[in-house]
This record gives C-alpha cells, sequence and structure tokens, in this order.
C-alpha cells in the first residue's frame, strides 16, 4: 500500500503541479522527501517574496501552483503577499506543514494551533486533516477549490502524516476531475443581448480577469463592436485592453464620485471580469449617475454579492463576450489608429524624469514585453508613455501590498521563459521582495529590473497631502546603493546617468538577469 506522501506526490503529478517555491522548515522536510524527478524545488528566502514568484508565475502561466510553508511562523510571513494573490484572484494551493499530532495539543514548538483559522479570512478554503488518511483527499479539494475559486488555498498537514499508509480508498483521488461551465441561459441569455443592443450610449468597463483568463483580443473585437469608451476597471492589477486604442479612456479613478462622473451620459455601463468597484480614496458621492443602468458579468459570486448597485451575473465573461460578438451589429465608424505617445517630460537636474525611462523601455524593448510594475508614484507617467497591445503585458500588486513586484518578475519570467520580461521597481517597493534577486540568480532568469531610485515613498508623499498630512515622519530612504545589494545576491548591475546610456543597455539583450538602478524625479500617481 502507498504512503499518503507517494499518492499526494502521484497526484500533484498528474494535476500538472509540479513547480513547487518554498521556504521549508523541519515540519516540511518529510513532504519533501523522495520527491520525483519531474519536480522542479524554486527556493525563495523569505515566505513573501516565495509567495510573490509563485503568484506572478502561476498568473503568467494560468495553472495553479503550489506553494510550500512552514507551520504558523512561515504562513505569517507570507500572508502580505498573499492579499496581492487573493485580490488578483491567484490559485495559490499553500501546503504548510504542522508539528505531529500528539504534539498540536500540547502546543509544542513550531505547532501551528488552529493552523485553519490563521489563514481566514484571506484564503478561500482552509483546513487540517483530522487523520493521514484523509490527507489525499484534503489536498486534492485544496487544489480543486483553488481552480473553482480561483483564490489560494491552505492545507495544514501534520509531518507524520506523510509516511502514514494511504488507506485502500485513497487512490480513488488519482483519477479525480472537476470542472466547471458557466454559460448564460436562454432568457438569461436573451435579456442580456436585448438591454445591450437597446443601449443609446454604451460603455464598456474591463477588469484585469479579462486578461487572466486570455481575452484581452476578444474584448477589443466586442468594444469596436459596441463602438463606444472603454475602461480599465479601478485598483487595476493587469491590462485588459490596449491602452493607447482609440477607445480607451484609461484606468478608472478609485472614488465613488469620480466614477459617477466618468459614466455621465452613458445610458449602460457594462461590467466585464471586474468587481463593482475596488474603490480606493474616499470620494464619496452618486454610485451612478441618474439614468445610468449598470450591468456586472463576473465569474467570482463574491463580488457580484457584495456589489452596492447594479445588475449582476455570475458566468465566464468570455462566454458572454462570444455571445455578445455573434448577436450584435456594429455600430458607428471604425476605431481608427491608435494614439502616439506625447513627448516624454523631462527634469531639472540630474535625475531622469520617470516618463523618459518609460519611453526608453517602450521604444527599446520587443512589442511583446510583459512588465511587472511596483513604482506607484509614477503611475501616471507611466500610462503616458507606453504603448501595451498584448495580452499578459501589465502586472501590478492587486491588493496594493508592497513585494509582489520584484518576487512577481522573478514568477513571471520562469513561468514564460521565451517572453521579455521586465520589473518596474521603485526603491521604496524592492526592499520588500528583494530576496528574489537569489532565486533569479540560482536560476538564471533572463530579466530585466529597472530600479527607479527617487530616495522617498513618493505615493505617500502624495497621500500625505490627500489627507492633509504633509510633515509625517519616515518617508525618506536615502543612502540606498541596489547596484552593491544585487551584486551581493549574484545579480550583475550598474547604474546608469543618462537617457542615451539607458537606451544602450536597454538594447542589450542578456541570458540572465540583470539589475539597472536609475535615478528619477518625484512624481504623483495622478
Amino acid at each position: 500500500m502507498p504512503t499518503v506522501r507517494r499518492l499526494c506526490h502521484d497526484f500533484l503529478e498528474r494535476q500538472g503541479l509540479t513547480t513547487v517555491f518554498g521556504n521549508p522548515g523541519s515540519n516540511e522536510l518529510p513532504f519533501l522527501a523522495d520527491l520525483p524527478d519531474g519536480f522542479r524545488y524554486v527556493l525563495g528566502l523569505h515566505e513573501g517574496a516565495v509567495v510573490g514568484m509563485a503568484d506572478g508565475y502561476a498568473q503568467a502561466s494560468g495553472r495553479p501552483v503550489l506553494v510550500n510553508l512552514h507551520a504558523a511562523s512561515g504562513s505569517g510571513n507570507a500572508m502580505g503577499a498573499l492579499t496581492n494573490a487573493v485580490a488578483s484572484r491567484t490559485p495559490l494551493v499553500v501546503l504548510a506543514g504542522q508539528q505531529v499530532r500528539p504534539a498540536i495539543g500540547p502546543e509544542a514548538n513550531l505547532a501551528s494551533v488552529d493552523a485553519q483559522t490563521l489563514m481566514k479570512p484571506l484564503v478561500g478554503w482552509a483546513a487540517e486533516p483530522a487523520c493521514a488518511e484523509d490527507v489525499p483527499r484534503a489536498l486534492a479539494q485544496a487544489v480543486f477549490e483553488a481552480r473553482l475559486q480561483q483564490r489560494p488555498t491552505y492545507l495544514s498537514v501534520p509531518y507524520d502524516d506523510w509516511s502514514a499508509e494511504a488507506g485502500d480508498n485513497a487512490p480513488a483521488v488519482l483519477d479525480r476531475r472537476v470542472e466547471r461551465a458557466s454559460v448564460p441561459g436562454g432568457e438569461q441569455a436573451r435579456a442580456l443581448v436585448e438591454r445591450v443592443a437597446a443601449a443609446r450610449r454604451p460603455a464598456l468597463v474591463l477588469g484585469g480577469d479579462i486578461d487572466s483568463a486570455g481575452l484581452f483580443d476578444d474584448a477589443v473585437r466586442l468594444a469596436e463592436r459596441l463602438g463606444g469608451p472603454v475602461w480599465a476597471a479601478p485598483s487595476l492589477f493587469r491590462l485588459p485592453f490596449p491602452n493607447r486604442h482609440p477607445q480607451f479612456r484609461g484606468v478608472l479613478p478609485a472614488g465613488i464620485a469620480p466614477v459617477s462622473e466618468a459614466f455621465e451620459g452613458h445610458d449602460l455601463v457594462l461590467v466585464l471580469g471586474a468587481p463593482v468597484f475596488r474603490y480606493h480614496e474616499y470620494l464619496p458621492g452618486r454610485y451612478l449617475p441618474e439614468g445610468t443602468r449598470l450591468v456586472q458579468v463576473t465569474e467570482d459570486a463574491s463580488a457580484a454579492a457584495r456589489a452596492p448597485m447594479g445588475e449582476a451575473l455570475v458566468a465566464d465573461p468570455g462566454a458572454v463576450i462570444g455571445l455578445l460578438l455573434k448577436s450584435l451589429d456594429a455600430r458607428g465608424e471604425p476605431a481608427g489608429p491608435y494614439r502616439p505617445a506625447p513627448e516624454p517630460l523631462t527634469a531639472d537636474g540630474p535625475s531622469l524624469h520617470p516618463e523618459q525611462v518609460f519611453a526608453a523601455l517602450r521604444d527599446e524593448l520587443p512589442e511583446d514585453t510583459a512588465y511587472v510594475v511596483e513604482s506607484t508614484s509614477t503611475n501616471s507617467a507611466w500610462w503616458r508613455q507606453m504603448d501595451l497591445r498584448r495580452q499578459g503585458s501589465y502586472y501590478f500588486p492587486a491588493a496594493g501590498g508592497l513585494g509582489f513586484g520584484l518576487p512577481g518578475a522573478v514568477g513571471v519570467a520562469m513561468a514564460q521563459p521565451g517572453r521579455p520580461v521586465v520589473g518596474v521597481i521603485g526603491d521604496g517597493s524592492a526592499n520588500y521582495g528583494i530576496t528574489a534577486l537569489w532565486t533569479a540568480a540560482q536560476h538564471r532568469v533572463p530579466l530585466t529590473i529597472v530600479l527607479l531610485r527617487n530616495g522617498t515613498y513618493g505615493a505617500l508623499r502624495w497621500f500625505g497631502g490627500l489627507l492633509g498630512v504633509p510633515d509625517a515622519p519616515g518617508l525618506d530612504i536615502p543612502g540606498l546603493d541596489f547596484t552593491r545589494v544585487a551584486e551581493g545576491y549574484g545579480v550583475r548591475a550598474q547604474h546608469v546617468g543618462g537617457v542615451e546610456e539607458l537606451r544602450a543597455v536597454l538594447a542589450e539583450r542578456p541570458d540572465h538577469p540583470r539589475l539597472i538602478q536609475v535615478d528619477t524625479a518625484l512624481t504623483t500617481p495622478s
């Protein structure tokens, strides 16, 4: 009879979860024993970086990923990074080690007391099996729940369970399949098509789920069929639409009043693949203008249930887009040419304006480059200069928690080794996931990190003005040299001073990770 460990390894292999991101402790070693040859263990030096790398890998690959963490301490270290994975609906399967069963009750060292409660309410599902024989079934549930909910799951397993016999019924999990189909029914489909067709001035709002689901090009076709303006949903973590397309109006502001103002004059707002809405700044007002109707289509039942206004249809946005493309006639004139980027702004003094950096990225790097961005204070400059027309071109920390960007870039690059990947990282955020540089060096990941150094938490300075706190302490971070830090982790690095030098460096195509440090002027997110 096989052991629990052997059976679980077989199950994970059949499900395609053979890349494991982790930082092990003693409780995790029994699970890692006899790991099959086809598995790849990606070591991270801190649990936050581990989850960030796994998040990027899962988003870029479109598949669930296994994360191996150490009991309560390792799980706790990972929770900040996990908030981003929750908000981006990334299907991570977090497997944590637990003390042996007789040691949990007496709270021996490294016992995780009430382990499943530790990660709630972050994860979509959490458990600790009641006995060793239930571990294979529980692991299968963790994988299937992650897929179905598109949200991280958490399983705590006492380490003496792995060597136990699996039981006669346990092998039944090996052949299990769980699938989901969410296509609107006949009456639902008819009503939706009639509502969209009858709208005089429809507007389209697209969320990050459109890009995650591979619907980028389909969304362009639908927008051009409808002929109206297109916005990206606020608090954007993936770009669902080409940002220089003539119908694109940008990312909606993350406040109630300005969102409502954007919809003035539109009788229908169709929201696909996004919550309604992930506001940030508290700018109160009416949710919608008078006479505006909102219809939300999402696979996220929780997002549909908690929305404060509008109608919601819990369905596959891809199926709805296909239905509308099949049923609607084209409106008006063709979309026209894409908008050119403006001349980049320049800065006084030796530092570059971030727009100069982004214009160099746009001009010197291939069109299919994927960018992982965590430089909040340069957000406005980013969208003024970039020209992103491909699926999977943009990743951003979905919950706003710093520490995703650098590890996330490593994960995206590992998942897509044939595609150029660039991390655009601010000096304030880089410190939260800096240990991911070591993993990139060890795996020789072909990745470029462009480190924007302005010596301060720029986004917080902007928020200080919004909140009437202009003199808050702790906002400056002088004296950081990331070239020396990167070299200490084994990543080649250089500091560039001018635009032409930056362009020349970006034109190179190394087959290893590198860090380019650029001093930039302080800008604001909007």
